[in-house]
């Protein structure tokens, strides 16, 4: 294929990939699912692409950028409260999904010890990008949703760490006569990895903040180049590169460096681009007619003890201390959305040459096409059953912001859904800080002159001018009102 035809071919699927991305918004389904299939469209109408190497390789390369964007786009003040939990989740929550589903595929589906572990390995972490694309259409209390993103977000790095391993195992190339050591020595890898990430991250907040580039635009460029950079030195070091990355990311997003909101936004959309190109290539290296009846059932068996029995016994174990109500442990439970980490965790042992790897590849493919259908699109409803969210409560208010340097204000659009009880409200009611104002609101297209006494609707879209110091009180005060009527932001004091 000539080089233009592959420049429009790519084109296609990109514009093709992002009108699945709103299709998914509509209708609830994480946009992987939608790339995975055009990825298989693709390959069926004659690209082929079955190298596994290069497969691993670029899904490395892909996840190194989606925990980079992960990271750039994590909020301190968000997390800072679930934090012990999401980590609990993202290390002994998934051991002890690691140990169930290994018992299960080694006593029941008849695997090798090492094979088993290898499978509980690959299916047990939740996918950030999966994870963060539903739950914004499902309004959960602050801790619930900061637990759920920020353990999506954490359990990439040991995981990684337990793969590699245990498909050493499977090759025979290691033993597991010392699993202490084995556990001892992913903990180590990931401590360490954590440690250069958080120099690094302090030494690229430091530097980025002191240095004077000659282009706006090249401060994206820059936090993002120091964020892999940070994986590379982590890889170098014998350390986890993604937990390395991660932490680096994590820091330059929360430190106050020039052109912040700039660097999130680029960092957003080189996500968005990873996620895209990595789902339709392992869309493209999958083969679904050619999964065996025996393969696709075992997929399924293994999606109904991980949902059913080892989820649920993973957040028990991690969440009882923090004593979370059993509504909401069951909704973390069913939030644990597998997504596509799970598929690319499954080209580690595919790529090496693991004994059986095909057939894992196969089951674990099944397992996250089956099961994402199955809980994503029922997360509201779950919610709703659960009490972890009111049936009348709108989703959480659509807020974009902009910078404005020169007066060192942000520039938000806001907007207003059906069922928000901003609806009814008056502009002088919404009690805005002194230094925010309303400037414009947008309603069926029209702009419209706003005064104290304008009422907002449903639908509408408000211009709003706010200090960028008050930029987070106001967006606390239009979703309390949104969530709890115009006296919501009083009674939350």
């Amino acid at each position: 294929m000539q080089f233009d035809q592959v420049l429009l071919l790519g084109a296609a699927v990109l514009l093709a990939s992002i009108g699945a991305a709103r299709l998914g918004a509509r209708f609830g389904l994480p946009s992987l699912l939608l790339f995975l299939g055009l990825g298989m469209a693709v390959g069926y109408l004659g690209l082929e692409f079955n190298d596994a190497s290069l497969a691993h390789s670029l899904g490395f390369a892909g996840l190194v950028l989606i925990l980079a964007e992960g990271g750039f786009t994590t909020k301190w003040s968000e997390i800072k409260g679930a934090l012990p939990s999401a980590i609990l989740l993202a290390t002994v929550g998934v051991g002890v999904s690691v140990v169930v589903v290994a018992a299960f595929a080694h006593f029941v589906l008849g695997l090798d010890l090492p094979t088993a572990v290898l499978l509980g390995a690959i299916t047990s972490p939740t996918d950030a990008a999966a994870i963060f694309s539903v739950l914004r259409r499902v309004p959960l209390p602050p801790r619930l949703r900061a637990t759920l993103e920020a353990e999506s977000g954490l359990n990439d790095a040991p995981i990684v760490l337990l793969v590699a391993t245990a498909t050493s195992w499977a090759m025979g190339t290691s033993s597991a006569d010392n699993p202490v050591w084995m556990v001892s020595l992913i903990l180590l890898e990931l401590i360490g990895g954590v440690v250069t990430g958080a120099i690094l991250g302090w030494l690229g907040v430091w530097v980025l903040r002191r240095i004077a580039l000659p282009a706006s635009g090249l401060y994206p460029l820059a936090a993002l180049g120091w964020a892999v950079l940070a994986y590379g030195l982590g890889s170098i070091e014998h350390v986890s590169g993604f937990a390395a990355v991660y932490v680096t990311a994590f820091m330059l997003g929360n430190g106050k460096l020039p052109h912040r909101h700039a660097t999130r936004s680029f960092a957003e959309g080189i996500g968005w681009i990873a996620q895209i190109g990595l789902f339709v290539m392992l869309g493209m290296l999958s083969e679904p007619l050619q999964v065996t009846w025996s393969t696709g059932l075992a997929g399924i068996a293994v999606g109904v003890v991980l949902t059913f029995v080892a989820r649920p016994l993973s957040v028990f174990a991690c969440t009882i201390w923090f004593r979370l109500p059993w509504r909401e442990q069951a909704f973390v439970s069913w939030a644990g959305l597998r997504g596509a980490v799970p598929i690319i965790m499954a080209t580690v042992p595919l790529a090496a040459g693991a004994p059986g790897a095909k057939a894992l590849f196969d089951i674990v493919f099944v397992f996250v096409v089956v099961f994402t259908l199955l809980q994503a699109p029922t997360l509201p409803w779950v919610a709703r059953l659960l009490h972890v969210s009111n049936g009348e409560d709108a989703t959480d208010v659509e807020i974009e912001f902009a910078p404005l340097d020169t007066i060192a204000a942000d520039m938000m659009q806001v907007h207003v859904p059906p069922g928000s009880k901003l609806h009814g409200v008056t502009i002088r009611e919404l009690r805005l800080p002194r230094t925010s104002v309303v400037t414009l609101i947008v309603r069926d297209g029209e702009p419209f002159p706003v005064g104290p006494d304008r009422i907002v609707r449903s639908g509408d879209d408000l211009l709003i001018v706010t200090n960028g110091d008050d930029r987070r009180k106001v967006e606390e005060r239009l979703r309390s009102i949104s969530a709890s009527g115009r006296l919501g932001h009083w009674l939350a004091r």
